[in-house]
């Protein structure tokens, strides 16, 4: 089989044919150069207004870089005729392996975004004998054109969050679509402002926020204003991991406070690494861990005291009705009140200030969880982390997009990887 065969069988280049294969030098490495001529009788296409045009004159040869076959570097090389356009003046024609001045063609682009999904990008370039731009460049095309065709229609229930993705204060505001069947980024910006997230309700249409019916989010004052104004008819799920986040948070600040107490007035440091003991759910402690947690059981210590009203507080998660949650909750909240523990007053006053917000959790349960929110933001940071060279917000969307985002992919002949 000639690779003349092979090439029309993947990559077919329409009024245009496959001539000459020789060997050339790339660098250290050999190189196959497949020349391509246009068919006979044919026009060029301007680049500008995309007709056939009458031709005008040929430029030098230009390569392309194409797909590696059989781990040999191959290149199109190809000299661009130029059209004589009415409207246009005369420009360089459009051919269909490329666009506008990029040495790689499409193939290879979409070759090296599909890597992109599995390694570091300063692993695929290294792989492939490229630039870390070049894979920048192709996993940008990937996303501008998957965000042009994607569908945003029929969502029913997202997620919002802030994620920090530099040190200090430098944040994401992302959106998730959480159906379901569909789980995917739809929304990155710059901050965690109103205006980052009132951007996403911007590129929806009336009809598509119509559609949205929950919505989960922690309690950041921004987000609930823009949510209020853009979907006020959609119900708001405070989801169990921010509520179950914030007792851990006060546990061990009260189990840090007491420590340092104890140590100071010359007590047995019967809280040295109890920390976890404290903080995991008792079915997913080790052994040490429970021996160490039932013997702390033993002693009327505040971190104690604070473990156990998070532990009785795991109740209001089994009921069935709102109703009945509700007079849990609230029952809850009095005795924690009067514990005496501050941090642990502290996380009462917030449940019982965002009441309706904990209760829409039974009415959309089963439905949509913000458990999926953070699941997500997981797979949101091991992006980042595997993004060797990410220095600006552009690469780091494109990353995000291109990972997480579930963007349409164009439909070919041969699908590399």
């Amino acid at each position: 089989m000639l690779l003349q065969t092979i090439l029309n069988h993947v990559a077919p280049q329409k009024s245009f044919t496959y001539g000459v294969i020789s060997w050339a030098k790339d660098g250290d490495h050999l190189a196959l150069e497949v020349a391509i001529e246009p068919r006979r009788a044919t026009r060029p296409i301007c680049s500008g207004c995309h007709r056939k045009r009458p031709g005008y004159d040929r430029l030098p040869p230009r390569r392309y870089q194409f797909v590696p076959l059989w781990q040999i570097p191959v290149f199109f090389l190809y000299a661009p005729r130029r059209a004589d356009c009415p409207l246009c003046g005369v420009t360089v024609e459009e051919v269909p392996w490329s666009d506008g001045k990029s040495p790689l063609t499409i193939a290879y682009r979409w070759f090296l975004a599909g890597w992109a999904k599995r390694l570091s990008w300063q692993e695929v370039a290294s792989a492939f004998h490229t630039s870390w731009e070049a894979v920048y460049r192709s996993v940008q095309y990937a996303v501008s054109w998957g965000l042009e065709r994607r569908k945003l229609s029929g969502i029913q229930a997202i997620g919002i969050d802030e994620v920090q993705w530099r040190r200090g204060h430098h944040y994401l505001t992302v959106v998730y679509q959480i159906d379901p069947g569909t789980k995917r980024l739809l929304y990155v910006a710059l901050d965690r402002t109103e205006d980052s997230l009132r951007g996403f309700f911007l590129i929806l249409s009336d009809d598509d926020r119509k559609t949205i019916r929950f919505f989960c989010s922690d309690m950041w004052k921004p987000y609930l204003n823009v949510l209020a104004q853009e979907v006020s008819e959609a119900t708001h799920v405070l989801d169990r991991f921010h509520i179950m986040q914030a007792m851990n948070k006060a546990i061990d600040e009260v189990r840090a406070e007491e420590a340092r107490r104890l140590k100071r007035d010359g007590y047995e440091p019967i809280l040295k690494r109890a920390r976890w003991c404290l903080l995991k759910r008792p079915e997913n402690l080790t052994k040490k861990q429970t021996v160490k947690l039932a013997e702390l059981l033993k002693y009327n210590l505040r971190s104690v005291r604070s473990y156990l009203l998070r532990e009785d507080f795991q109740r209001f998660w089994t009921y069935q009705y709102a109703g009945w949650a509700g007079r849990f909750l609230r029952e809850w909240c009095t005795r924690t009140l009067r514990s005496r523990i501050e941090p642990m007053k502290k996380v009462a006053r917030m449940l019982r200030s965002h009441e309706t917000l904990l209760l829409n959790w039974f009415r959309a349960r089963g439905k949509v969880s913000a458990g999926v929110t953070e699941g997500l933001n997981n797979k949101l940071k091991l992006t980042t982390r595997k993004a060797y060279g990410f220095r600006t917000l552009d690469a780091v969307r494109a990353a995000l997009y291109h990972n997480l985002g579930d963007l349409p992919e164009p439909k070919s002949a041969h699908k590399f990887c």
